[in-house]
């Protein structure tokens, strides 16, 4: 099954249980994945959902993050909720040691030396995990591994 035919079927779910909160959530993924089809003039693929998917979670974790300097507790837990719950869709997440063997791989691949190929270490780590591992986690470690050289 597609993951649109599975947010759809979701949300069919969520509307039949008359379940809020997980029907805002779904409203606003389906928003995206139809505006982006709209753009496209053709059907969402599925590389293009997890993007829109890890997209809003990256968004919810930058929300969460200035609702907790505001101690707005009630915010933080529905966001955390909605983030945990939009996860779910994700394909399973690459361990440390897994992201840390593609980083050393792409290192070696491209001949990396030094941090001013930051770059082409990323560019080619980032097309092997795309949704399955977040830039940030794999940039970290590239500069962690090329610095150490």
């Amino acid at each position: 099954m597609s993951l649109v035919t599975q947010l759809d079927n979701d949300f069919k779910q969520a509307l039949k249980s008359k379940d809020a909160e997980k029907l805002s959530i779904l409203r606003l993924v389906r928003g995206a994945i139809k505006n982006l089809e709209i753009e496209k003039q053709g059907e969402a693929s599925e590389e293009d959902v997890v993007e829109i998917l890890q997209r809003e979670i990256k968004q919810h974790k930058e929300s969460i993050e200035a609702f907790e300097k505001a101690q707005r507790k009630e915010e933080v837990e529905r966001l955390k909720q909605e983030s945990d719950f939009l996860q779910n869709y994700l394909p399973d997440q690459l361990t440390i040691e897994e992201i840390k063997d593609a980083v050393e791989k792409a290192i070696e691949e491209t001949q990396a030396s030094n941090m001013q190929d930051l770059g082409k270490v990323m560019g080619n780590v980032m097309q092997k995990v795309k949704g399955r591992a977040g830039g940030d986690e794999v940039g970290t470690m590239v500069k962690d591994i090329l610095s150490d050289k």
